[in-house]
């Protein structure tokens, strides 16, 4: 059983910075290393929203967000720069292979003066 477990959050001010880190354990660094693994964000009350998304080859890339991985450390990290009040959200790490999904617990961002 595949194990995530999210930091990295807290309060910042607005046009700071912060890296949210995703630690997978329970998986090999080889086998890790083929999941697809997926930021997502959610305020109260709405939708979990797709933030950044990381394969074995390619990321995606969004402004003022970075996805990067490690597999030798079995983490994927998101850099958020230039944050704004709306980018105030709980964010989960989910990490997906074939058929097996797995989901972290949160890590809540806040972002305010």
């Amino acid at each position: 059983q595949v194990q995530l477990v999210e930091s990295g959050g807290g309060l910042v001010q607005p046009g700071g910075s912060l890296r949210l880190s995703c630690v997978a354990s329970g998986v090999s660094g080889s086998i890790f290393s083929r999941y697809v693994v997926r930021w997502y964000r959610q305020v109260p009350g709405e939708q979990r929203v797709l933030v950044a998304f990381i394969t074995s080859d390619l990321n995606s890339v969004k402004g003022r967000f970075t996805i990067s991985r490690d597999n030798a450390r079995n983490t994927v990290y998101l850099q958020m720069n230039s944050l704004k009040p709306e980018d105030t959200a709980v964010y989960y790490c989910n990490a997906q292979l074939d058929f097996t999904n797995y989901w972290g617990q949160g890590t809540q961002v806040t972002v305010s003066s």
